[in-house]
């Protein structure tokens, strides 16, 4: 009898009935209302983020794994197995999931005011409110620490410049999540999108993360009010630690990906015919499907460990590294090893084979770029940074 690889690892075992049931749901709404649509929207380089987000909400998808304020409070592991269905279905409905809930949402949630979360966290939560967070500049992506765009103090007021990059959901967001060089270190600033002197550009012509909207921010003195800060933000230790909940939800979605493009594979193996046999019964092809299998197991094995490890508060900035590190590897060899298997079919949007080997591609360098997680990882080993 087939298995899948959750089968063959005995995945099921692993997980609490709260936490099935949860993935259930997900798989099921990932099927019903994204899986039909993911070609066309990628074709068309679309997202309707407005009419889905309510949808992401209604399932308590958007701020997860956060407290109070109209969120659902759910476990890391809980969070991160509705990740991994979400991208099982695509990289950029994950990225949504990621950038309102593990970003933006979080950002508000442990370094704002009170007002601040009243004030945005429970419609973000429902989806009525779109939030994007503005950390990556066009000449600092893996130096944060460099940014140009500055606040400078104007009596009460704070004064806006700058702009930012790559920043999914940038044009249609109703609140930014800026993080700008101040007198006092970096800070973060919540940027209402209707402020004099925003701008938001979304940016076309790309060839991965199709079904997402992606956009260039601009900030001409927009004046922003002194309550704008976010009060507990110090240093680009805040933003960070915003990024390290993003990278957690790639451990688990990427390696989602690579389980839709073996699965894809599978069934294409066993229907094909090559010289009279499908192409399931070659010795060359299972070869390729096993070894799959047990990396993309490892990798759920792996994503799972951490979740468990998150949920006693235990978890390390160097062990997300690792997971997020070698996830994302896995993830994006399995799909173009899928690719080989499906032939030139591979390369239509008939499969989701080439879709999310490219999405992958930006999978694997945001969040920090698997060269950034090696030097994490190397200096926990060593107890020597190598950055510079």
């Amino acid at each position: 009898m087939a298995s899948s690889v959750e089968e063959l690892f005995a995945f099921d075992s692993l997980l609490n009935d709260e936490e099935r049931e949860i993935r259930s749901t997900v798989r099921k709404f990932a099927d019903s209302t994204l899986r039909p649509n993911l070609a066309e929207w990628f074709e068309n380089g679309t997202f309707p983020v407005r009419e889905l987000a309510p949808e992401f909400g209604n399932l308590g998808l958007l701020g997860m794994h956060l407290d109070g304020y109209g969120c659902p409070g759910m476990s890391a592991t809980a969070y991160g197995l509705a990740c991994l269905e979400i991208e099982a279905a695509d990289s950029g409905a994950r990225s949504l999931m990621s950038v309102q809930g593990s970003l933006s949402m979080t950002a508000i949630h442990k370094y704002g005011s009170e007002e601040q979360k009243q004030q945005w966290l429970p419609d973000m939560a429902a989806g009525t409110k779109i939030g994007c967070f503005g950390l990556t500049e066009p000449d600092f992506g893996s130096n944060p620490g460099g940014m140009r765009t500055r606040a400078t103090r104007k009596g009460t007021d704070w004064v806006l410049n700058g702009s930012k990059m790559w920043i999914t959901n940038g044009t249609v967001a109703d609140v930014a999540i800026v993080w700008a060089q101040t007198d006092d270190r970096i800070r973060g600033f919540l940027v209402p999108t209707d402020c004099p002197g925003f701008s938001a550009n979304e940016m076309h012509r790309k060839l991965s993360l199709r079904a997402s909207i992606t956009a260039e921010l601009s900030f001409d003195d927009v004046v922003l009010p002194a309550d704008a800060i976010l009060p507990e933000s110090r240093g680009l230790a805040s933003p960070l630690g915003c990024l390290s909940e993003a990278r957690f939800g790639i451990i688990f979605g990427s390696i989602g990906a690579a389980r839709d493009c073996l699965e894809s594979a599978v069934a294409y193996s066993k229907t094909r015919e090559v010289f009279e046999k499908p192409l399931a019964g070659y010795q060359l092809t299972q070869a390729k499907l096993a070894d799959m299998a047990v990396d993309i197991g490892n990798g759920m094995l792996l994503a799972v460990h951490l979740g468990r490890l998150k949920d006693q508060g235990v978890i390390r900035p160097e062990q997300v590294s690792v997971g997020k590190l070698n996830n994302t590897r896995t993830a994006i060899r399995v799909a173009r090893e899928c690719r080989t298997i499906l032939g030139a079919n591979g390369i239509t949007l008939d499969y989701p084979v080439m879709r999310h080997a490219n999405n992958l591609e930006s999978v694997l360098t945001y969040e920090g770029t698997a060269e950034v997680h090696q030097l994490v990882v190397g200096q926990s080993l060593t107890g020597e940074s190598a950055f510079r």
